[in-house]
């Protein structure tokens, strides 16, 4: 299981690496993993203002379908348009090719509440 050091993680398994105030988002290896392949992936947030802990969107796979959770809050600025005609990215490529939203976050205090690569390794059992 993959789970890069430079990354913050969610106790929903989504992932967030911050470069300035813009925030790359996606589910982590363990996600997709759980999740099976993965044939949808819905996000109809772009433009709008989503708060921490809020669905952004849903992946749907062949077994079921789960709601993404919005890690910081932010006004999303971007969606990964790949996955669209890809969705099967997110189960090839979940930290890279895979992300799904960019985000511009309004709190960086809300950072220091997100796991380390280590605490999310101890949750997931790794």
């Amino acid at each position: 299981m993959n789970i890069p050091a430079e990354l913050k993680y969610t106790k929903d398994h989504e992932w967030i690496r911050v470069e300035g105030d813009i925030a790359t988002i996606g589910i982590t290896d363990f996600a997709q993993g759980e999740l099976g392949d993965i044939v949808y992936v819905e996000i109809e947030t772009v433009g709008e203002t989503v708060d921490r802990e809020s669905i952004f969107g849903t992946v749907e796979a062949v077994k079921t379908v789960s709601d993404l959770f919005m890690p910081v809050t932010g006004e999303v600025l971007e969606l990964n348009s790949k996955l669209e005609a890809q969705p099967e990215l997110v189960n090839k490529d979940p930290y890279g090719e895979g992300w799904m939203v960019k985000v511009k976050y309004s709190d960086a205090s809300q950072l220091a509440d997100l796991l380390t690569a280590d605490a999310y390794k101890a949750l997931v059992g790794a």
